[in-house]
């Protein structure tokens, strides 16, 4: 018998998403995938989701919502699901265990990875110091040094918003010319609190010492002269950009150009009757806690009228 309807994903827009679908008795099955709750487990404080006056970690907000959507029935699978077939209802899917399942509906909340430098002390530094969202964590940063990696249009907005709270900013991009827009790009050069440091890469990361999680410095080598040098720092913000997880709908929905899912606008319809998406996946703009959330509670509903229009 085919589930009436399936969660593809969790964080912020699948669990409020598997949240209101469950109060509204559609027994939603979700699958949480490899990193259950996205991008807020590798997140630390979270100060502006409502609701919480003195902040919250995020793995620990991620782990409310899921006792929440476990308290109202929602079926919660571990794993993936590794292909779908949105060709003909009821959709078929396999998940990463080999298990076969059918949805008369699903809501996709597979969100987007941001991309980052991979270099050492990145991962282990990331969330106490190292950052790759100005909007969420720059006022941890007031009246600090920090810097920006990129040359886009993230970068220079990222560097622009991040002078509202830290005392100097430094744009580090590998090469001398930047891919940001002439209008980004000028709006940070007039900025006087903005810096940049170009022909430069980053080589690591390091923290204060060796008993702090913190980070300390960034270690630089000069792409023209080759020549090394180390750049004490209080934070620093990797934007070069997300990644949305679309790689199992290539083909089987739209997408713009950079990955994103496209939804009929006002909704989370995508251009597959019965198909939702939710969240970062399909958000390149906001890209926030609280929007993904927004948009999971959408995608609830637009399946549950969708689905009582077909009865």
């Amino acid at each position: 018998m085919a589930h009436k309807l399936v969660i593809i994903g969790s964080g912020p827009a699948g669990y409020t998403a598997a949240l209101y679908a469950a109060r509204a008795d559609l027994a939603p099955v979700q699958y949480e995938g490899l990193q259950p709750g996205g991008q807020l487990t590798i997140t630390t404080d979270v100060e502006n989701f409502p609701g919480f006056p003195e902040g919250i970690m995020g793995p620990a907000l991620m782990e409310n919502c899921r006792k929440q959507v476990v308290r109202f029935g929602t079926d919660l699978r571990s794993g993936r699901i590794d292909s779908v077939d949105f060709s003909q209802r009821p959709f078929k899917m396999r998940d990463s265990s080999g298990n076969d399942i059918e949805a008369e509906s699903v809501i996709i909340s597979t969100g987007a990875t941001a991309r980052l430098l991979g270099v050492p002390g990145e991962d282990h530094l990331m969330g106490y110091g190292v950052s790759a969202c100005a909007t969420c964590d720059a006022a941890f940063f007031r009246d600090v040094h920090v810097a920006v990696i990129g040359g886009g249009d993230s970068a220079m907005e990222e560097g622009n918003y991040l002078t509202k709270f830290a005392s100097k900013v430094s744009i580090i991009h590998r090469r001398e010319e930047f891919r940001a827009s002439a209008i980004m790009l000028k709006r940070a050069q007039d900025n006087p609190k903005i810096e940049f440091v170009t022909n430069t890469v980053v080589e690591e990361m390091l923290p204060r010492d060796a008993d702090t999680r913190r980070l300390g410095s960034l270690k630089l080598k000069n792409t023209v002269s080759g020549e090394a040098s180390n750049m004490p720092i209080d934070g620093c913000f990797v934007a070069i950009g997300h990644k949305p997880n679309t790689e199992l709908f290539k083909g089987q929905l739209d997408m713009h150009d950079t990955g994103y899912l496209k939804v009929e606008a006002g909704t989370t319809r995508t251009n597959v009757e019965g198909v939702f998406a939710a969240g970062d996946v399909a958000d390149s703009v906001y890209r926030q806690a609280i929007t993904a959330a927004g948009t999971g509670c959408m995608a609830a509903l637009d399946a549950e009228r969708w689905l009582e229009a077909q009865e």
